[in-house]
């Protein structure tokens, strides 16, 4: 008889931070550790922890620095990468494992380059969902030179698609509170399924600026019905009380350590070429994190010795609105290239 596969909840805690987080399969199993981005939570990996577990590994899933039931330090400078992959470190050292297979997405997609950089001997392997790898960090900085000029010209928009990251930093309490102002209606207005239709267009992030935030001169997201394609209604109850109980500062401060950021991969310049087993699902409708059609995806490529890359029918919350099919390309390249690292029948 299959044993009933349930999440159970944990914490990992240490003097400098506690890290929340969902648990599913058998303690003692190979762990893979499921990053979230922003603005989400463990619960993001819903579709992929008990099915992971179910294939023998110790799926494991944080709520992140600043959100949900984790730490919130109250500075933007402790929202660096360094302090979070320190966090990732100490929950991995808490399950008395030496390696992982870590699998991020959004801001958790840097948070699992940068461990594959600094820590490559707790890797089993790496996969990430979207945001590709960029040795240099991932800062507007260093990824101006891969923008498409021909979509995005220079003059109109100098930031090109990441223009929402320089608002970040020029009015950080605007983009903050307007969020805030109704946490709801937020969530609502961006965990939506990708659009086909937006192929070949500038994305909406890329006006972010020009319009005064994320939601234009008032400040508030827009009333739209939820997307039951993506979250449905305790998805969406559960996301709104985590971030009204904890607010957005803390998650918008992951976008104020460019600098520090991009100084703490130069540290790690040595170890830029990953030699790893890696995986990179494009999100066939993401087009803030357009990887298919332009170049940002081809220092991944110069540095990744074992690359495998699969493409997704989807937008941006790739694990959320197509689930199958992301454990589907999981499930291949784990038994493709970690095949020793699953458990006996």
């Amino acid at each position: 008889m299959a044993r009933e596969l349930t999440l159970t909840e944990h914490r990992a805690e240490s003097p400098r931070h506690t890290s929340f987080y969902l648990a599913c399969g058998e303690e003692g199993a190979t762990p893979i550790i499921f990053v979230h981005g922003w603005p989400e939570l463990s619960i993001s990996w819903r579709g992929q922890l008990p099915v992971f577990a179910g294939l023998g590994f110790r799926a494991i899933a944080p709520d992140m620095r600043g959100y949900g039931r984790s730490s919130v330090p109250p500075r933007r400078e402790d929202y660096e990468l360094e302090s979070i992959v320190g966090d990732m470190i100490e929950l991995l050292d808490s399950i008395g494992a030496r390696k992982a297979i870590w699998v991020g997405h959004d801001w958790g997609a840097p948070v699992v380059w940068s461990i594959a950089q600094h820590h490559p001997e707790r890797c089993h392997g790496v996969a990430n969902l979207c945001v590709p790898y960029v040795p240099e960090g991932f800062a507007v900085r260093t990824l101006l030179p891969l923008a498409d000029r021909n979509l995005y010209p220079e003059d109109k928009f100098p930031y090109a698609q990441w223009d929402y990251q320089v608002f970040y930093e020029e009015n950080f309490e605007r983009a903050s509170s307007g969020f805030e102002a109704d946490a709801r209606a937020t969530v609502r207005a961006l965990f939506r399924a990708g659009d086909p239709a937006g192929r070949g267009k500038p994305a909406r992030l890329a006006f972010v600026r020009a319009n005064g935030g994320w939601f234009g001169p008032d400040n508030k997201a827009p009333a739209v019905p939820r997307d039951e394609r993506v979250i449905s209604e305790e998805d969406e109850d559960r996301y709104v009380a985590a971030l009204e109980r904890n607010g957005f500062a803390g998650p918008d401060s992951w976008y104020m350590n460019a600098q520090s950021n991009i100084a703490y991969a130069e540290r790690a310049r040595q170890n830029w070429r990953l030699t790893m087993p890696v995986l990179f699902l494009h999100g066939a409708y993401d087009y803030t994190c357009e990887t298919i059609d332009w170049r940002l995806a081809e220092p991944m490529r110069a540095h990744c010795a074992d690359l495998t890359e699969a493409t997704v029918p989807s937008g941006h919350w790739m694990a959320q609105e197509k689930p199958a099919c992301v454990n589907a390309a999981l499930a291949k390249w784990l038994a493709q290239k970690l095949r020793q690292l699953w458990a006996a029948a």
